[in-house]
C-alpha cells in the first residue's frame, strides 16, 4: 500500500509502537493479520508504516471485541473490502450498544427490586419452582441450575423435598434474573450474591453494575482506537484501488 510512508522497522520497533511482544508480531504476520514482510539478504525483516497500522489495529480491535473477531476484521482489509470491514465494525458496536441498554434495563430493575419491603411480606407469600419460573420468565431448569450453582438456593419442603421459595430468595432471584440478563457469568455472581443477602443493600448491585459498565465503556473506547488505525489502511487500500483503475484507463 504505497498510500503509507514508508519508513523501514525492525521487529522490535514495531512491537514497541503497538504496544505488543515481539512474539506476538511475528504471530501476526503468520496469522496474516500483517500484510507480506519484505526481507534482507541476510533474512532480517523489514517492517514498514502499514505494518504498524496493521499491528495498532488488531491491538485496538482485540480489546474490544477478542483476538478471534480482531483477526477476522483486520485480515478482511486486504481479502474482501472496505464494505465487509465496515459490516464487521458495524455488528461489534450493535453488540456494545445492546449491552448498554441491557445494562441500563437491568440499573432500573436492581432498584426497584432493592426498595421492596421484604420484611413486610408473609411467609405465605413463597413460591414454588414453577411459579417463579413462571414469574420470571424462565424454565424450571434454570431455577434448579441457579440452586445447583448456589446462587439462589431455596428452602425444601420437609415431607417432600421440594424446593419452596421464601420471599427474600423470590428476591435473589429476581436479582440474579437481571444481573445474568446484563451479562454477567456465574462465577462473580457466587461471589457477590452472599454479600447481597447478608447486607440487601442497593450499593452492592450498583457495584456490579458499574464494573460492568466499565467494562463496556473500555472496550468501546479500545475499539474506536482500533477503528481509527484501520480507518488509515482502508483509506490507503481505497487509494490504491482508484490509483489501479485510474492507470487502467489511461492505458
Amino acid at each position: 500500500m504505497p498510500g503509507l510512508k514508508s519508513r523501514g522497522m525492525r521487529t522490535a520497533d514495531v512491537a514497541r509502537l503497538a504496544g505488543c511482544s515481539v512474539q506476538q508480531v511475528r504471530n501476526l504476520e503468520r496469522d496474516g493479520v500483517l500484510p507480506p514482510v519484505t526481507r534482507t539478504a541476510t533474512g532480517y525483516r523489514i517492517y514498514e508504516e502499514v505494518h504498524l497500522q496493521f499491528a495498532l489495529a488488531y491491538r485496538g480491535l482485540a480489546a474490544g471485541v477478542g483476538p478471534g473477531e480482531a483477526k477476522e476484521i483486520v485480515r478482511a482489509v486486504r481479502s474482501s473490502g472496505v464494505a465487509r470491514v465496515l459490516a464487521l465494525l458495524d455488528a461489534a458496536h450493535a453488540r456494545l450498544d445492546a449491552e448498554r441498554a441491557e445494562l441500563r434495563r437491568a440499573e432500573e430493575a436492581a432498584r426497584a427490586i432493592s426498595s421492596e419491603p421484604i420484611e413486610a411480606v408473609r411467609a405465605s407469600d413463597s413460591m414454588s419452582v414453577s411459579e417463579l419460573a413462571g414469574a420470571l420468565g424462565v424454565r424450571p431448569s434454570t431455577l434448579r441450575h441457579w440452586d445447583a450453582e448456589e446462587l439462589v438456593v431455596p428452602d425444601r419442603e420437609p415431607a417432600r423435598g421440594t424446593r419452596r421459595y421464601t420471599p427474600a430468595q423470590v428476591r435473589d432471584a429476581r436479582i440474579v434474573h437481571q444481573l445474568r440478563g446484563a451479562g454477567y457469568r456465574i462465577a462473580p455472581l457466587r461471589a457477590l450474591m452472599p454479600e447481597l443477602r447478608r447486607a440487601r443493600r442497593l450499593e452492592e448491585v450498583g457495584a456490579a453494575l458499574a464494573a460492568r459498565g466499565a467494562g463496556i465503556t473500555a472496550r468501546s473506547k479500545a475499539l474506536l482506537d482500533g477503528a481509527a488505525a484501520l480507518s488509515v489502511v482502508l483509506s490507503a487500500a481505497t487509494s490504491d484501488e482508484g490509483d489501479g483503475r485510474q492507470h487502467e484507463g489511461g492505458t
